[in-house]
């Protein structure tokens, strides 16, 4: 075959090729001055990663690698765990049925999410934002290292604990301990509206409410209600490494 041929040949031959996810590092980092335990739980049809949760000491971080396909899911900070009551595990916060390693379950509001979806589309996008619609239990961000296009960091830097209203408040022990968490107004009064259910159960009636308001307003890059689109739209392709940081 002649060279320009040949070359010719191998040009159409890539162009036409599937785009090839390029390799994803996930990192953990706890900033907080405490341990937590991060928990992960992916969406249906999607793999486990890290056993689903571990502990993560204080200005500690654990790095692995993202699936090489698509894989959605969510990450959460888990706090004041401990081996109580007769030997269980449990934690205060983002306890997932009291295992250590919550192998796909998820956990227990309140607590701040961060939202992936990794490897998505012709030009290996990952997606990302951090929820407040289940509440608040540590500061958190998602950062996104060497992508390409729009790669914002975006998440929650405010300590909502020490503003939580008190109707919000979530103490550990219960009723007498200091506040670990700030529920949604959801969580807190079960009404329809505010969970946005049933009627309410659309983008033109699920509406904001003063609770949400006060999560928005500390924090607006953030989910704060089910039908809620903050502007967090972003197409970052091919980040190298995707970090979720607690207390950051």
């Amino acid at each position: 075959m002649a060279p320009s041929l040949l070359l010719t040949t191998t040009l159409l031959l890539l162009l036409r090729a599937p785009f090839l996810s390029q390799a994803l590092t996930l990192t953990v980092v706890n900033n907080c001055p405490f341990t937590v335990w991060p928990a992960i739980q992916p969406n249906v049809g999607h793999p486990v990663l890290e056993r689903g949760g571990f502990p993560l000491p204080t200005l500690s971080h654990r790095s692995f690698p993202a699936p090489d396909t698509t894989w959605s899911g969510r990450v959460w900070a888990r706090t004041g765990c401990s081996h109580a009551h007769g030997g269980r595990f449990s934690c205060a916060t983002g306890d997932c049925g009291g295992r250590l390693e919550c192998g796909g379950l998820g956990g227990a509001s309140p607590a701040t999410l961060a939202q992936l979806g990794l490897h998505q589309g012709h030009a290996d996008f990952s997606s990302y934002g951090v929820s407040l619609v289940d509440g608040f239990n540590v500061p958190m961000t998602v950062t996104p290292h060497e992508g390409k296009g729009v790669c914002p960091v975006v998440g929650c830097r405010a300590d909502l604990l020490a503003t939580c209203p008190p109707k919000l408040q979530l103490r550990s022990p219960a009723g007498h301990g200091p506040v670990v968490a700030c529920k949604s107004g959801c969580e807190a009064f079960g009404t329809d509206e505010l969970c946005c259910r049933n009627y309410y159960n659309s983008k033109s009636t699920c509406r904001p409410s003063s609770y949400s308001e006060f999560f928005k307003r500390a924090c607006p890059a953030t989910f704060t209600f089910a039908h809620d689109s903050p502007s967090l739209m972003h197409e970052c392709s091919s980040p190298r490494e995707l970090k979720v940081i607690f207390c950051h």
